[in-house]
């Protein structure tokens, strides 16, 4: 059996508006173990994007407890790679540059830095474009920056929030398979929130499907199903069709 990467332990969380309390998150658990690539899908508002906070420590849960590798989530502590619907790259630097700034940052010495970029570089198919800057880049091709700078610290985890929401249909897909493929290579432990169920079916070993605030989870679905995975096949669709229907009870009713 893997070892667990991360515990989450019966976390709950509320935020004070005035006198008014807001409960967010309400007795959420499960575990990931190491090298998994998990899904967590729910409807708007339902504490996603909070979840992934408390995860890596910019967040503390009001209760529960949450460990990665035995210990709380400290970012001084753990290596987190965290990649927001928006790339943030600088707009200044070029993509040699946007890659080495977390390395930079940890006091790493140019020439190793720049040879750890160059690593990452051709792991997500930019060799060529070292010196291109943000504004000279495709959508696709920023967020293949933002997975390399995330990569290149080495993280223990990698956190993902609806990274590939703005992209078109075409560069989605491709960035789907992109992603599958760099995960592959270095089974690295990611964590992956998308409102798009496909995309769930399509990359993650499981989901999580999140009810409404205050969010709970509503079922964990393992995705048995070889790689490459055929969108147009009967059980991706069958899965597809499962976890949509359960979305669509949370947004509905």
């Amino acid at each position: 059996m893997a070892e667990d990467e991360i515990i989450i332990d019966s976390i709950s969380k509320s935020f004070k508006q005035g006198s008014q309390t807001l409960e967010v998150i309400k007795e959420v658990s499960f575990n990931v173990s190491r090298g998994e690539f998990i899904c967590i899908v729910g409807p708007s508002g339902c504490g996603k994007t909070t979840l992934l906070k408390m995860i890596c420590g910019l967040e503390p849960p009001t209760l529960g407890r949450i460990l990665i590798r035995g210990n709380p989530p400290n970012p001084k502590v753990h290596k987190f790679g965290v990649i927001f619907q928006e790339d943030s790259l600088m707009p200044w630097r070029n993509v040699m540059n946007n890659i080495k700034f977390g390395l930079e940052i940890r006091g790493m010495d140019e020439i190793k830095a720049k040879q750890i970029a160059e690593k990452y570089i051709e792991i997500v198919g930019l060799k060529g474009f070292e010196n291109y800057y943000p504004h000279q880049l495709s959508g696709g091709m920023k967020k293949r920056v933002a997975i390399a700078r995330a990569l290149a610290i080495d993280p223990d985890l990698i956190l993902m929030d609806e990274p590939f929401a703005d992209l078109d249909a075409q560069t989605r897909s491709f960035m789907q398979k992109e992603l599958f493929r760099i995960w592959s290579g270095l089974n690295k432990t990611i964590i992956f929130i998308t409102h798009n169920v496909e995309e769930a079916v399509f990359l993650a070993q499981r989901v999580i499907i999140m009810t409404r605030r205050p969010s709970r989870v509503k079922a964990i679905i393992k995705i048995d199903l070889p790689h490459p995975r055929n969108r147009l096949s009967p059980p991706f669709i069958s899965y597809r069709e499962k976890i949509l229907n359960m979305f669509h009870e949370e947004i509905w009713g």
